[in-house]
């Protein structure tokens, strides 16, 4: 299927809207408890087995809009389907709460085990779209295999130190955040070793 464009605010809301979900799900039920089958879940697992659908349906809709997933996307819905079903499955919230910690920590790998191959796998994702100098692309994957491991290490700081409630406030808008001031201050590489694309000739 050939990769079609959609709009950047369709594509936002498909992105963050089951995230955006969780978090609203979450204020509204935290303090209840529901009886399944005999066995009593709390509002967090709940709105857990709520998430894991609603990823996998925003997920199937952003690929037929575009016809195209990145590996990172798909990565990031596996590893909801497992933790978040591992979740639900045992009756655990630290299952889903590891997620984040295991996503950016093989992020952090992949792009790790590139470096030390003298490859950058971030430019083979996003050459097409930011055009830019090899030695940008270097120093651009070097810092965000630090950034996505400070994140991870943050992430396990958070859900093993702090309650719950204070966990979901992070993950839906410390890390969201943290990505946006990460990108934010890259500007200078950006602007150093972008290429211009060359203008189509009418």
């Amino acid at each position: 299927m050939a990769e079609r464009k959609i709009s950047g605010a369709v594509k936002l809301v498909l992105e963050l809207g089951p995230v955006v979900a969780f978090f609203i799900g979450y204020s509204r039920l935290k303090d209840q408890v529901f009886t399944f089958g005999g066995t009593q879940y709390e509002g967090f697992i709940v709105v857990t087995a709520a998430f894991i659908p609603l990823m996998l349906l925003s997920t199937g809709i952003l690929w037929a809009l575009t016809g195209k997933l990145s590996r990172m996307q798909i990565l990031t819905v596996v590893l909801v389907v497992i933790f978040g079903g591992l979740s639900v499955w045992l009756n655990d919230e630290r299952f889903f709460k590891m997620k984040p910690t295991m996503i950016y920590a093989l992020f952090a790998g992949i792009l790790g085990f590139g470096l030390l191959r003298g490859q950058s796998y971030l430019s083979s994702l996003m050459g097409e779209v930011l055009p830019m100098r090899q030695e940008g692309w270097m120093i651009l994957t070097k810092r965000l295999a630090l950034f996505f491991l400070a994140l991870a290490v943050l992430n396990e700081v958070i859900w093993r130190g702090f309650s719950t409630e204070i966990w979901v406030d992070f993950k839906t808008f410390g890390l969201t955040a943290a990505v946006f001031l990460f990108l934010m201050t890259q500007s200078r590489v950006f602007q150093k070793y972008g290429i211009e694309k060359p203008q189509d000739k009418e």
